[in-house]
Parts: structure tokens; sequence; C-alpha cells
């Protein structure tokens, strides 16, 4: 069964002062998908999610909200829930209170407002500390909060901008199994981020972003499928990393080789087989090798090998 484009964006272009931040990306979202937006950042994820909500306007390109142009929009507008990094909560107030608030900022009826807010707080369990105020709520219990804030008014597409910066595992944890859930209700979701392990978890369909481009698109099976057999390998360091990384460069059968604060990244076919080479390339350039971990294909490895770079924080 073929589902129905949700959000279709196409060439969206964005740039501040002579800095382009975002250059010709286009994805389409549909009901009940998760789709991904994964890149460092400064990647430019950001700036493409605020243009899709309204706040910033594209320079050029398209943006489609159920078929409808939705640039310039208010009636697009209101079929988008959009979750910022920042919290966007008042301190002062009382979960209930402040989505009471927001709901009458949305022209929800008594009724339904009261329903909705019992709802929300019930999704993002937050339901037993509705009236204590969000000052005294942990940084995870707000991010839940921000959550239910922006699902209050039965949106057709959740922006969920880097909702985990900061939070505890405990809370993180939520915050991931309230999003694949969402996914079962038909609410389609766009979820960006900079942690690999939360796109594998949480999303059907992955956008890598990087320098403001969209370089690869598709599942994460697809994705992975582009590295054939090539695996990842780790190699921490003391030492010059940036020596590691070019004495590892000359093995045969290393793909792409990256340096990171500790060690090195590499991507190589066969890694296993690679490891006295790379340990024996590692004393030549007199830089010890701690420890060593080789992992099977993943988002990580073709991130790694599509830019050539690890991913930054």
């Amino acid at each position: 069964m073929t589902r129905r484009p949700v959000l279709e964006c196409t060439g969206l272009t964005k740039s501040f002062g002579s800095r382009l931040a975002v250059d010709g990306v286009g994805f389409t979202i549909a009901e009940g998908e998760v789709y991904g937006l994964l890149g460092p950042n400064g990647a430019g994820k950001t700036t493409a999610m605020k243009m899709i909500c309204g706040l910033l306007r594209p320079d050029a390109g398209s943006i489609l909200l159920l078929g409808r142009p939705a640039v310039g929009s208010l009636e697009a507008k209101a079929l988008i829930g959009y979750v910022p990094q920042d919290v966007a909560l008042y301190p002062d107030l009382t979960a209930r209170e402040n989505l009471e608030f927001l709901g009458r900022l949305y022209r929800l009826d008594r009724r339904t407002l009261a329903e909705r807010v019992a709802e929300v707080l019930e999704l993002t369990e937050l339901g037993d500390r509705r009236d204590e105020r969000v000052d005294s709520y942990s940084g995870g219990m707000r991010r839940r909060l921000n959550i239910a804030a922006g699902l209050l008014h039965h949106p057709k597409l959740l922006v969920l901008d880097e909702p985990t910066v900061g939070v505890d595992p405990q809370s993180r944890h939520a915050i991931l199994d309230r999003v694949a859930a969402l996914r079962h209700e038909g609410l389609a979701v766009v979820y960006t981020t900079h942690y690999m392990e939360e796109a594998e978890r949480v999303c059907d369909r992955v956008g890598i972003i990087d320098h403001g481009r969209l370089i690869a698109e598709g599942t994460k099976g697809e994705l992975v499928a582009r590295l054939g057999v090539q695996d990842r390998i780790e190699l921490a360091a003391d030492g010059d990393v940036d020596r590691l990384a070019a004495a590892c460069a000359g093995v045969e059968g290393v793909r792409s080789v990256a340096a990171a604060d500790h060690g090195v990244h590499l991507v190589a076919s066969d890694g296993r087989a690679l490891l006295p080479s790379l340990l024996q390339a590692a004393q030549s350039a007199a830089v010890p090798v701690t420890s060593v971990e080789v992992v099977a294909p993943d988002l990580e490895a073709v991130f790694l090998d599509l830019t050539g770079t690890a991913l930054r924080e």
C-alpha cells in the first residue's frame, strides 16, 4: 500500500551572506515514516528544518505539505509540530500551564485542549508531574515536555531537531521510544541528529547531509550496501594521530581513513585480516595503538566513506 507524501522538499537553498548553509536539499516523507537527517553540527540540518517550519524563507526551492505550497502559508504552519534544539517552555509555569497556554494560541476549544493536554502528557510519561513547575524538571523531562508541546495540536508533520542533546541515557531511551511509537499513529516525522545510533534505531530512511548538501539517502540497508563488504576499524592510539592516519592510508585494502581525537577511523575490506598490516604501519609511524575494534558495516562507515571524515561533533 502506497502511503501519501506529507512533506515534499525540492532544491532548498539558503545563504547567510557569503556562506551557503543549505545547497539544493530535497527529500520526501510519507505518512507513518520517520526520516532521519543525519549530519554533524553545522551541516545545515537546523537551517533546513527552519525553512520547512516557515521560520526562514528559502532563497530557492519548494516545500509542499500534503501537496500544497507551504512557503508563506499560515495553513501549512498549522500542520507542523516543531520541537527545536532549545527548550521552548516557560520555566515558571507548570507543564499543564505551558500546554494550556500553547493550546490557546492554537485556538483549541476548552474540551479539546483538556483532552490533548492529558494525552500528550501521558504519551511523554509526564502525567504525574503535570502540576510541577518546569524549572524543577530535569533536562530530559524538559525535552519530553518540549515534544509534548509539538504534538499538542495534532500535527501531520513533527519536526524534531536534535531532541536528545544534553539528556541522560534514560531520558534519551524514553524519547526514542516515543518517536518510534509516533510512527504507528501515522504521523510523519523528520528527525535531525548527529548520533548515528539514534538514526539506526528509529529512522525508516536516512538522508546524510554535510556542508549543506544531501550526499546520500536511503534505508540503513541501502546505504550500507554501498560499501559492499567493507568494515569499519577503530584504532585508539597515544601520539600523533595525523601521522598514524597517513601511515594507515598507505596500507593496501584501506578505502578511507580519518584522524579523530584519540585515534583513527578507517573503512577497509576484510578488516580483521588487515589488522596485522595496520599495526605494523602504526609501529613504523611510532604511534602506539592502545585498542582495536572492527565493526561490521554501519551508518558510521557510510558517513566516513562518503565524506572522508569522521562524524564531527
